[in-house]
């Protein structure tokens, strides 16, 4: 299948270098014309301008963003708006607000455009283990654009299912069609809000067990090895997940995380979802507090903090940037 692919970065060449591994052809464009030369070698054919991108991909176009959220996307979907026709479909894979979604689905509607919105997860680590994809769109758009998420996705057979579960379904393969226009990235940012208390919770234990060699008390003065429990952790324990995988290797490649000033960043995200569960009148205590924990990282840093950076970092390829909120 032919895509173009807009935004050339950390996840949007990643997903580029998966798609042609996949079988499919990208014609590709980003504002610096030395990313796009990169994928002449993989089979890729890169565009100088959005208008030739538009003109080189066969109808019914698919143009799919990998852009930072706010004006360059809506820049650019204001700029695909004007050369696409009737059918066409423009792909949202960044971290836009849900309710921007929706506005613009429903300011392409009346030239037959279609938006669709792909929450995508899976950070630098994509290109090799797939991508989670949280989709809004109308059905027809996704039964379109499902080869590609097929491609994207991990696929059958990653994660054991569910017990009691009947078997089938596109979750299975790591992608799911989660209702119109602003629900894929609705379910993304409550994903995000999540992520951001699991974060919290690990980054707060370790700390905990790192201070415990502080303790007054010589009989309860212990002097843990913080890296080789993560370790212990991810062999069958209840809180074993990707994120303590990531934590483990953080730590087995710096104890005392020296390269981490604590400075942690957020993608907007842990914000819009505080707003939602305030609009829903929904008790969000935990993703609210860890939220509020960032923030407070910018006046003082904690080890905990430290670790938070270091797990964005693992997972994202973030690194500490002075300055407030994250749009990468």
């Amino acid at each position: 299948m032919q895509i173009g692919m807009i935004g050339l970065g950390r996840m949007g060449g990643h997903m580029v270098d998966r798609l042609q591994r996949g079988g499919h052809h990208c014609v590709v464009y980003d504002r610096d014309p030395a990313a796009a030369q990169r994928f002449i070698s993989s089979g890729a054919d890169p565009a100088p301008s959005l208008e030739i991108l538009v003109r080189r991909l066969a109808t019914p176009r698919v143009a799919w963003l990998m852009l930072p959220a706010g004006q360059p996307t809506e820049d650019t979907v204001s700029a695909l708006g004007e050369r696409l026709d009737s059918g066409d479909i423009i792909v949202d894979g960044g971290n836009t607000f849900y309710k921007d979604d929706v506005r613009r689905a429903r300011l392409l509607l009346p030239r037959g455009i279609r938006y669709v919105d792909v929450g995508t997860s899976g950070g630098v680590w994509g290109a090799d283990r797939g991508y989670c994809l949280m989709v809004g769109a109308d059905p027809d758009a996704f039964a379109l654009i499902t080869p590609l998420l097929r491609t994207l996705a991990p696929g059958q057979g990653n994660v054991p299912p569910s017990p009691g579960r009947a078997p089938g379904g596109t979750a299975e393969e790591g992608f799911l069609h989660c209702g119109p226009a602003g629900a894929g990235h609705f379910v993304k940012m409550v994903h995000n809000g999540i992520e951001y208390g699991l974060m919290q919770a690990y980054a707060e234990g370790f700390d905990l067990l790192r201070s415990a060699g502080s303790d007054q008390a010589a009989e309860t003065r212990y002097d843990l090895n913080v890296a080789d429990i993560a370790e212990l952790w991810r062999r069958g324990s209840v809180i074993g997940s990707w994120l303590l995988d990531l934590t483990a290797m953080a730590l087995a490649e710096s104890p005392a995380l020296e390269q981490y000033t604590g400075y942690v960043q957020d993608s907007g995200e842990g914000r819009w979802t505080i707003e939602a569960a305030i609009e829903r009148a929904v008790p969000a205590e935990v993703l609210s507090a860890a939220l509020y924990a960032r923030f407070r990282s910018r006046q003082t840093h904690t080890f905990a903090e430290k670790l938070l950076s270091a797990m964005r970092e693992k997972f994202g390829g973030h690194r500490e940037q002075p300055g407030g909120v994250s749009r990468t």
